[in-house]
């Protein structure tokens, strides 16, 4: 934990410019009352794709140009960060000091076009590539190893494609064990299973179809329970996953009435989830029943005057405060989670360097 000499707790929260001038990672400190500060940018070393969509599944607004949830991530040890550098095609690591701050590591190439979404399990860490049409290069996923240091080495025959070479995936996610990976794609309605072998390599893909249409972002609880949201359906459905690389549908499209419903996050008790609907500028709140079925509480909006386009977002590790990005403005909201999940608006912060359209991914430490 990050502490003032006072010993007061403190914590961090970063995004990602998606610069097409040069990516970096902005980092904000976070106060015993959830409220953030900016502190510092730190050069990636890559490049980003700016307003540059590189889907055609997505609306030309320069809003969500990576498609994608998990554009950056954090090791569970707080330890390293990592991030994509779609404009590059390559992706960074750094180390995190005592205080927060980025110490950069090491920037590979990322096993493909696109690089759009990351996560990492222990020293295993696989990135989603979306590929490009016009380049005749397919959409993949690529491993990679970490080192102690941060630095990376390529797992050796990690490369698998997608359930087609378009599949324009939004979402690549360790399972809470390590022992499966989930991949959603986006245009095809489509979520695959790869189980994880021991030296890091995957099985074969098991390919699922989507309870609904548009599969993008997705989180597991701590107790394994898979969290789907749905951009075509503006809806979430959870699923338990089995060893056989089947999704059993626990609670089917849970509809909010908002749009554009593509980021979803827990608490950490897996009491309530969160979607962020970049099409009308709300946040809709869900509890996460015994059986893992889903019930629809609220929706309000991410900013006092309505007009934000929330996107990635993440919930403290204490459950307490609840952080959006805001796509269109280059704002981050935050939130107090209340006894009984509702959100209470606290504050929103930038700096001026973070880009009002274009920034991607956050998350908390």
């Amino acid at each position: 934990m990050l502490t003032f000499r006072n010993n007061t707790p403190l914590g961090m929260v970063y995004v990602m410019t998606n610069s097409a001038e040069g990516n970096q990672i902005a980092a904000f400190r976070r106060h015993p009352n959830g409220d953030l500060t900016f502190v510092d940018l730190y050069e990636t070393h890559g490049m980003g794709t700016g307003t540059r969509e590189i889907s055609s599944a997505t609306p030309e607004d320069g809003i969500d140009t990576l498609a994608s949830q998990g554009s950056i991530a954090l090791s569970s040890d707080k330890h390293y960060l990592f991030a994509v550098n779609a404009g590059s095609n390559n992706i960074s690591s750094f180390r995190v000091d005592y205080n927060g701050e980025l110490i950069f590591a090491d920037i590979i190439p990322s096993g493909g076009l696109q690089p759009n979404s990351l996560d990492v399990y222990n020293n295993l860490l696989y990135v989603a590539n979306a590929g490009s049409p016009e380049n005749n290069f397919s959409s993949n996923i690529t491993g990679f190893y970490v080192e102690n240091n941060g630095t990376f080495n390529t797992i050796p025959v990690s490369t698998h494609s997608l359930s087609t070479p378009n599949a324009q995936p939004a979402r690549v996610l360790f399972s809470p064990d390590g022992s499966q990976l989930i991949v959603s794609e986006l245009t095809t309605s489509r979520l695959n299973i790869f189980e994880v072998n021991s030296n890091g390599t995957l099985s074969e893909l098991y390919v699922n179809a989507s309870n609904g249409a548009g599969p993008f972002g997705s989180y597991f609880t701590r107790s394994g329970l898979l969290l789907v949201a749905e951009a075509g359906e503006n809806a979430v459905s959870s699923y338990r996953p089995t060893q056989s690389g089947e999704l059993a549908v626990i609670s089917g499209s849970a509809g909010n009435g908002q749009m554009a419903t593509c980021w979803v996050v827990s608490t950490p008790n897996g009491a309530y989830a969160y979607t962020s609907n970049a099409g009308n500028g709300t946040i809709s709140v869900y509890r996460i029943n015994r059986n893992g079925t889903l019930s629809i509480l609220t929706s309000l909006y991410s900013t006092l005057d309505a007009m934000a386009a929330p996107i990635d977002n993440g919930v403290s590790g204490d459950g307490q405060y609840f952080y959006v990005l805001n796509g269109n403005k280059g704002t981050i909201s935050v939130f107090r989670i209340e006894n009984n999940g509702n959100l209470s608006y606290r504050q929103s912060v930038g700096c001026d360097r973070l880009p009002q359209l274009g920034a991607q991914g956050l998350v908390i430490y």
